[in-house]
């Protein structure tokens, strides 16, 4: 078994790793744009119905959006690989004597030479699929993507749903309690900023970072925006209610 395949098989909790990334990407995205909308409602004091409208409105809009996006990036990507993929086998076909001493330079670029030289390029080269993945690597450095844009675009998606709910919830549940409205945004900042924490947590798995840089850069991102996006509707508010 590839050892590509190995890793492309191994989970961390219930995701797949090759798709965290899309996971990190759709959760801060979702958490902090959705936070955004609920901290310029409270900034230009708007009723409890407009933040749920606003925050649910923006969930299904700007989750489908980066979704799609991500689909269409994601196909793109492989559509040009297979495009490119195609032109080797061509080449290899019509232009072989030119591609044998290609790869006879690829090699001799790595210190292979002599014999050891010409043997590695006569095994390569016997093999045409061999000899074209080789091209696509070490020519074109280029190398194809295990995930689809349907898997893609679906962790994007839900993670953007999942994770941007978060900070509506407080809101969404408000009528099942005595909680006060005015606590109502507290209780979204402590949520968000949990679940921007796990997410940072995750964030730091990808980059291979420390995970308290992880966390704390993710958290600072979504405080800036939610800062911005209160104080830019505290003064739409003053100017136009």
């Amino acid at each position: 078994m590839e050892e590509s395949k190995i890793h492309s098989r191994q989970k961390i909790l219930f995701f797949n790793k090759d798709y965290i990334p899309e996971f990190v990407y759709g959760g801060i995205d979702g958490a902090i744009t959705t936070f955004a909308v609920v901290a310029g409602a409270e900034g230009a004091s708007l009723g409890l119905s407009v933040v749920v409208i606003l925050g649910i409105a923006n969930l299904i809009a700007d989750g489908f959006s980066m979704s799609v996006g991500n689909f269409f990036s994601t196909k793109a990507e492989r559509d040009s690989y297979e495009r490119h993929r195609q032109i080797e086998y061509w080449e290899v076909e019509n232009l072989r004597e030119k591609e044998i001493e290609e790869i006879r330079e690829i090699y001799a670029a790595k210190g292979f030479e002599g014999k050891l030289l010409e043997d590695v390029v006569e095994v390569i080269t016997s093999n045409k699929d061999v000899w074209v993945d080789t091209m696509m690597k070490e020519e074109l450095e280029m190398v194809k993507s295990d995930k689809t844009p349907y898997k893609t675009a679906g962790m994007t998606f839900i993670s953007f749903i999942v994770v941007g709910s978060v900070p509506l919830l407080s809101y969404v549940f408000a009528g099942t309690g005595s909680t006060l409205q005015e606590d109502l945004f507290l209780y979204s900042c402590i949520l968000t900023a949990v679940a921007l924490g796990i997410v940072g947590s995750f964030k730091s798995i990808v980059t291979e970072k420390n995970m308290f840089v992880g966390i704390s850069e993710t958290l600072l991102l979504g405080g800036l925006a939610a800062l911005l996006a209160y104080f830019v509707g505290d003064i739409l508010e003053k100017v136009f209610l």
